[in-house]
C-alpha cells in the first residue's frame, strides 16, 4: 500500500512540474519550427533589475538618462497576454489593414495589407539570404483609432521620464527578423511572446553596420568579428521583460522566435 501511494505522490509531483513548465512556456499559438530558429541568446552584459526593488528615483538618477536597463516584473500584462495570442489577433483584428516596413536602414517603403494575410501569407522566418529591403514585417505605425482597445489593455512600464509621455508601437513578426541599427528618442520596449535579442551602442559610437544587411547577416557576418572594444552591450528580453534605452543610443533588434512585442517610444 505504501508503494502505492508513494508512486501515486510521485506521478501527482511530476504531472505538477510538466504543467508548470507548460505554463512558463505557454507561446500563445505563435509556434516557431525549431529547425528556421537561427538565430540564438547571447550574453547579457546590460544590468538587469527586478522592478521591486527599482523605484522612480533610483531609475531617473542611475539609468533615465545614462544606460539601458532590463527590468523583471515591472507590470502584469497577463490580460494583454491572452488578447495578443495567435487566434485572437487574428479573430478580433484579423480584417485590419497594417502597415509594413521595410527591415533595411534608409528605406521608407511601405505595404499596407490585412493583420489575417501578413500572418498567413507574409510573414516567414528570416534566412541568411534575404536583404533587409527584401523583408517586410509589422513593427510599428499602428493606426491608434483601429488598435485603440488593445492599447488600452496593455499596462506601460511604471518608469517616467519628466515631461514625456508615451506612444505605442506594437507587432508580430518571425524568427530572425529584426530592425537594423537606428536611433531615435527614450523608450520602453517589452516581449509578449517569444524571445528578442536587443544590441545597442551608445550615442558616441556608431556601429559599423551595412545599410540593407539583416540584423540576422550582421549577427552572422559581423558580429564574429569585432574587436572586444566594439562589441555591443546587449541582453536578450523574454517574455513579460522589459528594457529601457536613454535618448539617441543606437539599437538594433532580433526576434529568436516568432514574437509579439510593443514598445513605449517617448517623446
Amino acid at each position: 500500500m505504501c508503494d502505492v501511494w508513494y508512486l501515486l505522490l510521485v506521478h501527482v509531483i511530476f504531472t505538477l512540474i510538466v504543467c508548470s513548465i507548460c505554463v512558463s512556456l505557454d507561446n500563445g499559438g505563435w509556434a516557431t519550427d525549431e529547425s528556421s530558429i537561427l538565430a540564438f541568446e547571447g550574453p547579457c552584459n546590460i544590468e538587469v533589475r527586478d522592478a521591486s526593488q527599482l523605484s522612480q528615483e533610483e531609475f531617473i538618477k542611475r539609468y533615465a538618462h545614462q544606460s539601458p536597463v532590463v527590468v523583471k516584473g515591472a507590470t502584469d500584462n497577463r490580460n494583454f497576454h491572452q488578447i495578443c495570442s495567435k487566434d485572437e489577433l487574428i479573430r478580433n483584428h484579423g480584417t485590419k489593414k497594417i502597415r509594413l516596413s521595410s527591415a533595411n536602414t534608409y528605406s521608407y517603403e511601405k505595404r499596407d495589407v490585412s493583420l489575417k494575410y501578413y500572418i498567413e501569407k507574409v510573414m516567414k522566418p528570416q534566412t541568411l539570404t534575404m536583404l533587409g529591403n527584401e523583408t517586410f514585417y509589422w513593427f510599428g505605425d499602428n493606426n491608434y483609432t483601429e488598435w485603440e482597445d488593445v492599447f488600452n489593455r496593455y499596462k506601460p512600464p511604471p518608469y517616467k521620464l519628466p515631461f514625456m509621455t508615451g506612444a505605442y508601437s506594437f507587432g508580430v513578426a518571425d524568427a530572425g527578423t529584426g530592425v537594423p541599427f537606428h536611433f531615435h528618442g527614450p523608450g520602453f520596449g517589452e516581449v509578449i511572446y517569444g524571445r528578442k535579442r536587443w544590441f545597442l551602442y551608445p550615442p558616441e559610437k556608431t556601429p559599423s553596420f551595412h545599410p540593407n544587411r539583416t540584423t540576422l547577416q550582421w549577427l552572422f557576418e559581423d558580429y564574429p568579428n569585432l574587436h572586444p572594444d566594439d562589441k555591443p552591450i546587449e541582453c536578450t528580453i523574454n517574455q513579460g521583460e522589459i528594457i529601457y534605452f536613454p535618448d539617441r543610443w543606437w539599437h538594433a533588434t532580433l526576434n529568436i522566435d516568432k514574437s509579439v512585442f510593443i514598445s513605449t517610444f517617448l517623446g
